[in-house]
């Protein structure tokens, strides 16, 4: 299933806070499910600020976590983001919101135990296009990390 697809059946009565912390809690899900390509498309429209790079737009972004992060045979990096203390501001006047929430990355393998791997936080902003909120920036600040050489590549 597409990201638009999923999106699209989400119930048309959610309020705007609902939407975007859907919004927030899908890229956790699709990062950790390896679908890069729908992470890509919840950021069409937006920027990714990360690891001191700037990605803009569906294409820049798929392609950065293609390059970065690490998967395995089934495709997955084999981690879990955990998103909490989820803070949502709403201006429904402006049809903008912007949230920051707390991240923890778990990753396991075979050989190599369950652990956290990263701990840090995201300052996200969102705009309401029409009736359907979106992305327009995503920044990353890792505050904590672990051993990640079994989640990004090497470069």
């Amino acid at each position: 299933m597409t990201t638009d697809e999923s999106l699209a059946k989400l119930p048309t009565t959610l309020s705007s806070l609902q939407t975007i912390e859907a919004l927030i809690f899908s890229y956790a899900e699709l990062v950790d499910a390896g679908d890069f390509a729908a992470v890509g498309a919840l950021f069409a429209d937006a920027t990714f600020l990360g690891s001191g790079a700037t990605h803009k737009g569906k294409v820049a972004v798929e392609k950065m976590l293609v390059d970065a992060v690490a998967t395995y045979d089934d495709r997955t990096p084999r981690t879990k983001h955990v998103v909490t203390n989820l803070v949502i501001t709403v201006d429904e006047r402006a049809g903008t919101a912007e949230a920051r929430s707390c991240v923890t990355v778990m990753q396991a393998l075979p050989t190599f135990p369950l652990q956290t791997i990263l701990s840090g936080r995201y300052f996200d902003r969102f705009e309401r296009r029409g009736e359907r909120w979106r992305f327009t920036e995503r920044r990353l600040k890792f505050d904590l990390v672990g051993d990640v050489s079994h989640h990004l590549r090497a470069k």
